[in-house]
């Protein structure tokens, strides 16, 4: 048993949730860096322990263990510092769930600079937006799917026409290699695996060691800010709410360019000595997805409910379910017949957990809790969770309160602040605590349960969709004069987006506009976010101070149905 995970916390095995959230701790060390002090130490003392299982839809597999992913991520770094690199730069990935963002963002934590991760599905307005917020110098991604260099192209292009001086480091890791690209696969494997650590610029607890968008809800996306201790906070999401067992192998459906790949399939996993296991499809299939967790032997899976939904609706009686024993969800409402229906297929209750891009898993069904369907269970420990009132007074138990988290001693797993946004940062961090925005209710077993987004947050999917974003790309079509974006509930997808719409003169109602304005929608921002539902009104409810009023909008459709 080579688990670094004893050197990290005061304790590991604690008899009850009561015993471990009055007693756990963790235990950090000075100067901990992920890359050296996890990946580079289990290289040293367990080289041939499974780190990474990969595999695609085109039958391709790789299977690397520590001494592979030290070996890779020092040839990364020496690529990384051969292209001017260097500790406090940021780097933009879009790498899907290629094995090769492993080998990246490790390279990026030993050099110190700074990984911001996003989705392979950004349009150019949306790579505009972060390359100008993120002051970005490189960016690393693929080019198999959605024309993405291309959108980086016209990207560019937008720069140049108030910059013309501006220029980027670009490196793909796809098929193709348009002029000034950078080929990562056959450029880095040439490069040596020697480096002297010393000649690096030495990290700390509290620098910047990753950058990721929030989804964007009142405005633009913000940018999270989390540092060095980062890392080691997720052992509470993957030892105490996954349960992840040494040597066994972990998934987390998600792509890299969303938090929870990080959260499931890197830091707390490693820390605990499990192998992760990643699945790069084209195209989302549920079938294939249990196909895959069947035949490599996955022992824990956690999967936002959406695709939980999904596999309700096959026919999964053929599987041999007998190596997964832990089933974990969050991103949205698990409703209690989706519940249900997994524990008669797979004879194990899923276990829901509560989080954001500004923290680690925040309230959780932990290992030791008793699941009630649709709860998000209890709070996890170290980070003195509150539900507070308007005026910062904790509510009674069965009463509506925001989540607010303890910052007075900013503990690991808890985001520094928002980068380049001082308003917001105000807000958030108001009378010692981190003010989340979500609300909810206790009951009087201490479970915490769900019940909105302060913001108007949709989450479909599994995605955390910003009604502002879909908002500005639906008012660029020219027949929209006004426009509002809600979710409405979806059986399968949790919740679709609604946009309610008041035409521009001279355009009427039609299918056909609906058709246009979606396709129109797709072209302009993330495809996912895109509005199923549309509807066309004389005139939007406002506020007495003149914005629009969503509420009334979702209280409108509730009375409909």
């Amino acid at each position: 048993m080579t688990s670094l995970l004893k050197d990290y916390v005061n304790r590991i095995e604690f008899e009850s949730y009561e015993d471990f959230r009055d007693n756990f701790e963790f235990v950090v060390p000075e100067d901990f860096n992920f890359a050296y002090d996890i990946v580079d130490k289990y290289a040293e003392i367990d080289p041939e322990k499974i780190a990474l299982i990969w595999c695609n839809d085109h039958g391709d597999e790789k299977t690397f263990n520590f001494k592979d992913m030290k070996k890779y991520s020092d040839k990364t770094v020496n690529f990384l510092r051969n292209k001017g690199i260097k500790k406090g730069d940021k780097v933009l990935l879009t790498l899907k769930i290629r094995y090769e963002f492993w080998f990246i963002i490790l390279a990026l934590h030993k050099l110190g600079a700074i990984p911001v991760p996003a989705t392979h599905m950004l349009k150019s307005h949306d790579i505009v937006y972060r390359l100008n917020q993120a002051d970005i110098k490189m960016i690393i991604t693929i080019d198999e799917e959605e024309e993405l260099i291309e959108e980086y192209e016209k990207a560019f292009d937008e720069i140049k026409q108030t910059n013309e001086d501006y220029e980027i480091i670009k490196v793909s890791v796809g098929d193709k290699k348009p002029d000034g690209w950078i080929d990562y696969q056959n450029e880095f494997i040439k490069e040596s695996e020697e480096f002297n650590r010393e000649d690096l610029e030495k990290t700390h607890n509290d620098d910047l060691m990753i950058l990721y968008f929030s989804s964007g809800t009142t405005g633009e996306p913000k940018m999270v800010k989390h540092d060095f201790r980062y890392p080691i906070s997720h052992i509470i999401t993957s030892k105490y709410w996954h349960n992840a067992v040494e040597d066994g192998l972990h998934h987390t459906s998600a792509d890299t360019g969303w938090m929870k790949a990080v959260w499931g399939n890197l830091y707390g996993q490693w820390i605990v000595g499990t192998g992760v296991f990643v699945y790069d499809y084209d195209r989302f299939n549920p079938l294939n997805l249990i196909e895959k967790i069947v035949k490599y032997k996955v022992n824990t899976f956690c999967a936002p409910p959406t695709i939980f939904r999904f596999l309700i609706k096959e026919d999964l009686s053929k599987f041999d379910f007998s190596n997964i024993s832990y089933l974990t969800t969050a991103g949205e409402a698990l409703n209690p017949e989706v519940f249900n229906k997994i524990k008669d297929i797979f004879k194990l209750e899923i276990k829901e957990g509560f989080g954001q891009t500004e923290t680690i898993i925040s309230a959780a069904n932990f290992i030791w809790c008793k699941p009630k369907p649709g709860s998000l269970g209890k709070p996890a420990p170290v980070y003195n969770m509150k539900l507070l009132n308007s005026d910062n007074e904790e509510v009674d138990i069965g009463s509506e309160g925001e989540i607010c988290l303890d910052a007075s001693h900013q503990p690991p797993g808890l985001f520094q602040e928002y980068h380049k946004n001082e308003e917001k940062n105000k807000s958030t961090w108001e009378g010692g605590y981190y003010h989340s925005g979500d609300t909810a209710w206790k009951d009087e077993d201490g479970y915490m349960w769900f019940v909105g987004r302060n913001d108007d947050i949709i989450k479909s999917s599994g995605y955390r969709i910003g009604p502002f974003e879909v908002e500005s790309a639906v008012i660029s079509h020219p027949s929209v004069l006004e426009c509002a974006v809600t979710g409405i509930p979806d059986d399968i997808r949790g919740q679709i987006v609604k946009a309610t719409i008041v035409l521009a003169n001279g355009f009427e109602e039609s299918e056909e506009l609906k058709k246009e304005i979606q396709n129109h929608v797709k072209h302009v921002t993330a495809p996912y976010k895109y509005p199923r539902l549309i509807e066309f009104v004389d005139e939007l409810p406002k506020t007495i101070n003149g914005k629009i009023s969503r509420a009334e909008i979702r209280k409108s459709d509730n009375t409909q149905e």
